[in-house]
Formats: C-alpha cells, structure tokens, sequence
C-alpha cells in the first residue's frame, strides 16, 4: 500500500514539475494584446487644452486608436514635417504653413479645412500697475513677451502693429524681427519667445510686464493673468485655423482610416462647443 502510495506522489509530482516547466516557457492561453494604431496629430501650441480633450473623448471612444499629439508653434511644427517627422494630422494657427505644405504636395487632396478663429490679446498680471492699456500703447511697458515672426501669434501681432501705425508697412509682417521691432517701438525691451505658451508664461511668472497671446491660451489662467485688449479682427485681420491630413509615407492603412476618421471628429459640428469653452471662434467659412 505504501508502494502504491509513494508511486502516486511522484505521478502528481512530475504532473505539477511539468506544469510548473509550461509556465517558465511564457506560453500562455491568452492572447497578447492588439497593438494600438498611432496617429500622430502635429498641433499648434494654442490648441493644446481644447486637443486634450479631444483626445480623450476620441480614444474612449475607439480603445485600438492612441492619438499622439505634438504641440509647438506652427512654424516649428512645418519644419519638423519638412524635415521627414511622421505625421498624419496638421493642425495650425495659421494658413501660410498649410499652403507651404500643400504647395509641395504633403496635404491629403480634400482633407483641408478651416476650423476656427481666434483673437489676439494683450495681457498683463492681475495685479499690474502697468499704464498699457492695449496693443496701441504697449509701448509704455517696461518689457514685453513677444512671439517671433515664424510663430503666427508673432506674425498677427506685427500685422496689427503695422495696422495701428506702429510699424513701417512691409511685405510680411513676419520678416519683421524682434530687434526692428523694439527699434521702431522706441527701445522697449522684448523678450522673444518660441510660443503662445512660453509668451503667456512669461507674463504669468512676472518676467514680462506685458504680452501677447491668443484668447483661447488665457482660458483656465485667468488667476494668473488679465487681459488688456482683446484686439479686433479689423486690425489683426481672421486668424483662422486650418486642418487637413497630412501625406505620410510610413503609415498603414489603419492609420490613414484613423487619421480621417479623426479629422471627421474634432471638425463636425458636435465638436464647436468643445471649441467655443476653449475661446474659440467657431464661426468660420
């Protein structure tokens, strides 16, 4: 009886050393998880609050789609697409960087679309003593945050500038440099700055006494700065926002599918309120 016994001890035995050795070899009855298919969304850096909800609602929505969103000033984002950067979705703050794109054949035909509008602030800090008063005269600041002339919020706001009389009239408003700029503004200090985001920084943190930025940036800060100036579309002229899908040569056809499908979510018109909370204008043609 103890031999039966013993003999089936090492049966049970050899039966769990086995099923233990089927463990350690990774093998497994559940499948690995499907990979999620990228789409790579360059946007302009003013965009970045409204696109995270976006982005949110979108991958709730469709679980096997991450979307990568690339935030920098729209310039900088055309210089990473030139360059070779992958990307499926531009979405800038302005349309000479879409033209320049479509103008080399890297925008999908049909895609391209203006989504929404948006105005130019001046801004300051809540409890400035500041004697601006508005874009007319800035000036009279100490120092300003300024956006350069590849950002389209630096390139809006030399238009306006020249608009009011306060710069020499030129071809483009964006060749203007920050230098010429304080020159012509009489010497006042301006820190350039790489962004909407970096400008508004720079005034919420007190480096600069004044700036200018976008009002769909000063959404949510308005405990840390207050605006001066919304500036009038008559003298900034529309600062519309183009989207379209962008020619990449690397994607498959699930993220080509994807990206449309995406470009389809943030520009219907469900989409408007979610751009109108940001401080967006939706009325566009």
């Amino acid at each position: 009886m103890k031999k039966k016994l013993f003999t089936l001890f090492l049966a049970f035995a050899m039966i769990f050393a086995l099923a233990a050795c089927g463990g350690e070899s990774g093998e497994s009855d559940d499948a690995a998880p499907a990979e999620k298919t990228a789409v790579n969304v360059f946007a302009a850096a003013s965009l970045s609050n409204v696109m995270a909800d976006f982005e949110a609602s979108y991958e709730e929505a469709n679980p096997g789609v991450d979307i990568v969103v690339n935030a920098d000033s729209s310039g900088a984002l055309l210089t990473q697409i030139q360059e070779g950067a992958p990307c499926d979705i531009f979405f800038s703050a302005a349309q000479k960087q879409m033209d320049e794109l479509e103008g080399t054949g890297q925008v999908v035909e049909g895609t391209r679309t203006n989504v929404v509008n948006n105005q130019l602030v001046v801004i300051t800090q809540p409890d400035s003593a500041t004697e601006v008063t508005g874009l007319a005269d800035i000036a009279k600041a100490k120092n300003i945050a300024l956006a350069d002339g590849s950002v389209p919020v630096g390139k809006y706001t030399r238009q306006a500038m020249i608009n009011l009389g306060l710069l020499a009239e030129v071809e483009d408003p964006a060749a203007i440099t920050t230098q010429e700029v304080s020159d012509q503004l009489g010497g006042v200090e301006i820190s350039e700055q790489g962004n909407v985001s970096k400008v508004l920084a720079a005034v919420e943190e007190a480096s600069c006494e004044v700036g200018t930025t976008y009002l769909s940036d000063t959404v949510g800060h308005e405990d840390g700065v207050k605006i001066l100036e919304v500036v009038p579309y008559d003298v900034t002229g529309n600062i519309i926002y183009p989207v379209a899908q962008i020619v990449n040569q690397d994607a498959d056809e699930a993220e080509s599918a994807a990206a449309a499908d995406f470009i389809a979510f943030i520009t219907n018109d469900d989409a408007k309120a979610l751009y109108q909370k940001y401080g967006f204008d939706t009325n566009v043609e």
